[in-house]
């Protein structure tokens, strides 16, 4: 099976060098690969593909796209940012902070850093423009701000990830969301402060408490979309798919009854708009389910834990080394599939460690943000860049210092658990026992029969 698994990843390569759409190379690197093993591909490729996209979870994703599409065309970025800036536009380089906490809420309530790069950057980055800040900065700011909403919920990609991962708990992954989301939030916010300090921006005036209450009683009905759907879902009302379709008919009424900025005639242009986006994701599912059947047939996951707990029992250097190679991938790979083709690679070689496979949702989804800002296919950036009328080439020095943090945002993920598990247990998603089994990072030898050397993080009673 080795040379099954070399002529997958040479002609999976090579199709994404000559520029090959990528469900397209995912197929035909697959369909390559079991006919080299004498496999009849055509009648495997289509009964995985099928077989990949026949999930009741999935249904969720065009719903919180339909629903990405309403917020951002209905008004709803626009009583954020107005709420925001009520709150932090009196920092210095104050705009900047309402651009990254609008970020953070529009990305919460859409599920959609694409959206939020658009529907905030498009009113941001003109008026910072305006307002005397740096072109770049601004562009910067809104593209790794938008990423936030990934790992805040509801995150499409958390929904891919738990389908991926066969039997992960999408309500675990919303709630496991939160904490790691906003402490990227606020790293970003830390760089935002720097330039302003050193660039001088000015403050905007402080608003009063009678103007945050206006502010704030126009984004309720927006803000409260976050309370039906997480409220929904840990009372248990509905499921993560059903909360979806609920966000559908809440935004709608919003947007089209209450706002009134969305007219009739309008919605068969975001039906069709989310039609193509669905048919996209559900392609790339479809091809990865073929490409992982192989995978396994080939023994590829097998290979790569043995490679990588073969360099070390030390899980601080495996996790580091599986980071290193997802940040590498996220700079050419869109986040969809690189979740869908390395999630049964990794996961097999964390969950030997001891980690727990919600906690390393969280890490991949934190990871892979970061390559939606790099060059050459971070969608976030080039959206970010034709917002802001620059270029690539002239934002990616400015955007360094929010790498940076991003990063640093990235490796306290990774090795501090509880950042990412402590509110699934406190909110019964995950159950204690389960957790304490992960015996990741808690001083003890592992399964691999390594020691792990930091401090626990849910302590055994």
């Amino acid at each position: 099976m080795a040379t099954v698994a070399l002529i997958l990843i040479l002609v999976f390569i090579l199709l994404l060098v000559m520029n090959v759409p990528i469900a397209v190379a995912i197929a035909l690197a697959s369909f390559v690969a079991m006919l080299s093993a004498g496999i009849e591909p055509s009648i495997v490729v289509a009964g995985k593909m099928v077989s990949g996209v026949n999930s009741f979870a999935l249904l969720a994703i065009p719903f919180f796209i339909l629903s990405g599409h309403l917020m951002g065309r209905g008004g709803m970025a626009r009583r954020l940012i107005d709420f925001a800036g009520t709150l932090v536009g009196f920092l210095p380089g104050g705009l900047a902070y309402v651009n990254t906490l609008t970020c953070m809420l529009f990305g919460s309530i859409s599920g959609s850093a694409a959206a939020a790069v658009s529907s905030v950057g498009g009113f941001m980055i003109p008026e910072m423009n305006r307002k005397g800040y740096n072109r770049e900065f601004n562009v910067a700011v809104t593209t790794t701000a938008a990423t936030t909403g990934l790992i805040i919920p509801p995150s499409n990609i958390m929904i891919v990830y738990s389908v991926a991962a066969g039997s992960v708990s999408i309500a675990a992954m919303f709630m496991a969301g939160v904490l790691p989301g906003i402490l990227s939030g606020l790293f970003i916010m830390l760089v935002c402060g720097g330039f302003a300090f050193r660039k001088k921006y000015e403050c905007e005036e402080r608003a009063t408490l009678k103007e945050i209450l206006i502010a704030f009683k126009r984004a309720f009905l927006s803000l409260f979309l976050i309370v039906i759907v997480i409220g929904g879902i840990l009372m248990g009302i509905f499921t993560a798919t059903e909360a979806a379709a609920i966000s559908v008919v809440y935004a709608f009424l919003l947007t089209v009854g209450v706002y009134r900025e969305i007219k009739l005639g309008v919605l068969p242009e975001l039906l069709l708009q989310t039609g193509i986006t669905t048919a996209i994701v559900m392609l790339l599912i479809g091809a990865s389910s073929g490409m992982s059947w192989i995978m396994t047939m080939a023994n590829i996951p097998q290979t790569v834990s043995a490679a990588l707990l073969g360099l070390s029992s030390n899980p601080i250097v495996v996790l580091l080394t599986i980071n290193l190679l997802l940040l590498f991938v996220g700079t050419f790979m869109d986040m969809t599939p690189a979740v869908l083709i390395f999630t049964p690679i990794f996961l097999p070689v964390v969950i030997s460690l001891g980690m727990h496979e919600v906690h390393f949702g969280i890490m991949m989804i934190a990871n892979l943000c970061i390559g939606l800002c790099t060059p050459p296919v971070g969608a976030c950036l080039f959206i970010g860049c034709g917002v802001g009328k620059t270029t690539i080439a002239k934002v990616t020095k400015t955007m360094l210092p929010f790498f940076g943090v991003m990063i640093v945002a990235l490796m306290m993920i990774t090795y501090i658990p509880t950042l990412s598990l402590w509110l699934p247990v406190k909110t019964g998603q995950l159950k204690k026992t389960e957790v304490e089994k992960s015996r990741f990072m808690v001083g003890e030898e592992t399964p691999t029969g390594g020691t792990l050397n930091e401090s626990s993080v849910l302590h055994r009673e």
